[in-house]
């Protein structure tokens, strides 16, 4: 028997990586052609626990945006958990998905978070600093992700069921 299954939603600005996230740990794929999700894309994973019964989580990939909608609310609805997605590449990414961290907690303050600093694999292009990274280590879990490469996917997805653990 299965604990669950637990919505999480998947929240952060376009082109950050929500997508690819989702398909690495759940297919353990990668594709670099850019599709823009629209409304919002459904998938689920079982995760195996050591010890425990395995948990099903429904992941709800919704569509870029850097503010939160009413049908992006309505999406949320029911959500136990949240990644919030933020490209390392592009600074204005990281505001968009505090933003929105921030919008959701007014609809959802029981749900567990975590951040995901999103493309490692190109960490020479990346627009934050460590310092930064520090400050948001005190506040919230943060990982620094690359779908690309899978680095640190399993990691943060690991932590959201870890935060989900009744």
């Amino acid at each position: 028997m299965s604990a669950g299954p637990f919505k999480v939603c998947m929240l952060g600005d376009f082109g950050v990586g929500k997508t690819s996230l989702v398909s690495r740990f759940v297919r353990s794929t990668f594709s670099d052609k850019y599709m823009t999700t629209v409304g919002v894309k459904v998938d689920s994973k079982e995760v195996a626990r050591p010890g425990r019964d395995p948990t099903k989580l429904v992941l709800w990939d919704i569509a870029g945006r850097n503010a939160i909608d009413s049908v992006s609310a309505n999406y949320l609805r029911g959500a136990s958990a949240l990644l919030i997605v933020a490209d390392g590449t592009r600074e204005a990414s990281l505001a968009a998905a505090l933003n929105l961290l921030m919008q959701a907690r007014g609809l959802l303050p029981n749900a567990f978070a975590v951040l995901a600093i999103n493309k490692f694999d190109l960490l020479d292009r990346w627009e934050i600093a460590p310092p930064t990274l520090t400050q948001l280590r005190r506040a919230m879990t943060v990982f620094e992700t690359s779908a690309a490469a899978g680095s640190g996917v399993e990691e943060a997805f690991a932590a959201i069921v870890a935060g989900l653990d009744p």
